[in-house]
């Protein structure tokens, strides 16, 4: 059941990944007239509450920026390495460098400009979609959620998956604040980062069957 899950879940979001990327290529003008309509109020709000904005900037510069997360996948992969769980720890280190390669190709593919603004309040550099904060949080969240003992006691879960939602959702929110991304941008990043993370798990909750292993058609020994 949760294999299923896992690949209804991956399989899906690349497919709404993919169908949201033409759309942004294509300029269908509902979505194109959302982003700006979303874009201009927050920004409005962002340049008229400075204390906000600059609260804002350290959380999506500092705690929640992808070099953030990133270290936050090598320590857990460090933690894997040397417990002699290799393959996971393989795992997510492919899975973090897999979701880069992504997100700079498609940004390259693209070549979507960020918002422009007069008075802005934050600047970012090279394309905008898809989001490179959503998605390398989304992806590093959900590795680390799947390297969750399935025994952890039901509240250290409980806060675990409460960090991970209000990260994900959090960084997603500041670029959007902040005005250097559009709200598709972080839509695809988050999309993007589930594939990720479920072809990652999916994977390996499905490994190949050991050549000792009894066939299916005959008697176990």
């Amino acid at each position: 059941m949760r294999n299923t899950w896992l690949s209804r879940a991956g399989v899906g979001c690349a497919l709404l990944a993919a169908v949201l990327t033409v759309l942004v290529v294509a300029g269908w003008p509902p979505l194109i007239s959302y982003d700006d309509r979303l874009a201009r109020d927050l920004h409005a709000y962002a340049v008229t509450h400075r204390g906000v904005t600059h609260l804002v900037r350290v959380l999506s510069d500092w705690v929640w920026d992808p070099w953030t997360m990133r270290a936050l996948a090598a320590l857990a992969c460090l933690w894997l390495w040397r417990r002699g769980d290799r393959s996971r720890a393989v795992r997510v280190g492919a899975a973090v460098l897999a979701a880069a390669a992504v997100q700079q190709g498609l940004k390259a593919l693209t070549g979507r400009a960020r918002p422009q603004w007069p008075d802005p309040v934050a600047t970012a550099h090279f394309a905008a979609y898809p989001s490179g904060h959503a998605m390398t949080a989304t992806v590093v969240c959900g590795l680390l959620l799947w390297l969750l003992p399935a025994k952890a006691p039901k509240g250290v879960a409980a806060a675990a998956w409460t960090v991970a939602a209000l990260s994900v959702a959090g960084v997603g929110f500041t670029r959007l604040y902040l005005g250097v991304h559009w709200f598709s941008d972080v839509l695809a990043g988050w999309l993007l980062g589930v594939a990720v993370v479920s072809l990652a798990a999916f994977r390996y909750a499905c490994p190949g069957r050991s050549p000792a292993s009894p066939r299916a058609d005959g008697p176990a020994r």
